[in-house]
């Protein structure tokens, strides 16, 4: 049976042009989904390798409900990986990764796929279908998820579009697109089905100040207005910090510190100090690792001698 968004039942008797006004996303009675909990996504003594190689070790993290939290590292410490463990493209090699009470790897294929419609994933370059338009690209999950008729469609994507401010922009194709227009269209096809849970993966990767700033502000909204609960995979630690409700360092595959965007800003965890305010030189070394210097300069003097 085709999946309706309850939200959509709200839509029938509002207006097309509602920005963030809608009531929160009530998801009780939803097969499989704990609402009484105070985290929707839990996290317990996570290990997870590729081969023999540990990515990610005894990782604990919560979610909690209506909150925005931050995962932030230097690139390759397994941020991306813990986005596709809560989303089921991997499983654990031990521990756990619980959504909305559900654990995730034990979810059969009907399970897995009815969980991940109530998820919404913004990916880092966008990923916009590139022979639809704006309007059929959120369109798409509306079509391929519900039974909505085609006139209550439209509305609702006249809404998702005026929500990120390109209602204008419906007809366009992805490549008439600047790179924060389209990060923009992106978002509204992620919140497409008014998801429980939004995943961000380097949402401001390759913007400029203002589009930068622009998403950073509708993330912060879109939650709110939602109710739902958004997990924000980034480098940029300055936007970051200011629309986060908490934070997450994650290096060489270990949780290393956590707590909000305050105490990560007055940290004096050597790493964390570094990673916010950019500094060159730290437990992330300048150089790549290599024999000294001064040995390698003489060892060239003695062979030209």
């Amino acid at each position: 049976m085709a999946f309706t968004p309850l939200f959509a039942v709200c839509y029938r008797l509002m207006p097309p042009l509602i920005l963030l006004e809608s009531p929160a996303v009530n998801l009780a009675g939803v097969p499989g989904v704990n609402m009484s909990q105070e985290y929707l996504v839990e996290i317990r003594d996570l290990n997870f390798t590729y081969d023999s190689r540990p990515v990610l070790t005894g990782i604990n993290m919560t979610i909690p409900r209506g909150k925005i939290v931050a995962v932030m590292g230097i690139s390759g410490c397994g941020k991306t990986t813990t986005l596709r463990l809560i989303g089921g493209q991997l499983k654990p090699t031990s521990g756990e990764v619980r959504v909305g009470g559900q654990v995730v790897h034990e979810l059969d294929a009907d399970g897995l796929y009815d969980l991940r419609r109530r998820m919404g994933m913004l990916f880092q370059f966008g990923a916009l279908f590139t022979d639809m338009s704006v309007y059929d690209n959120i369109a798409f999950q509306m079509r391929e998820h519900t039974d909505l008729p085609e006139a209550l469609i439209h509305d609702l994507v006249l809404i998702k579009l005026h929500a990120v401010g390109l209602r204008g922009a419906q007809k366009l194709m992805p490549a008439e697109l600047s790179g924060g227009m389209a990060r923009r269209v992106a978002l509204a096809r992620a919140i497409a089905l008014d998801p429980m849970l939004m995943m961000y993966d380097e949402p401001f990767a390759g913007l400029d100040p203002i589009s930068l700033s622009i998403i950073g502000e509708l993330i912060r909204k879109l939650n709110d207005a939602l109710g739902a609960s958004s997990i924000v995979v980034t480098h940029d630690v300055q936007e970051s910090l200011k629309i986060v409700d908490y934070v997450y360092f994650v290096s060489e595959g270990k949780i290393v510190a956590e707590g909000t965007a305050e105490e990560m800003k007055n940290s004096t965890v050597p790493y964390v100090h570094q990673f916010v305010w950019g500094e060159a030189d730290g437990p992330v070394p300048f150089q790549y690792p290599s024999r000294p210097y001064g040995e390698q300069l003489m060892e060239s003097a003695v062979r030209r001698v």
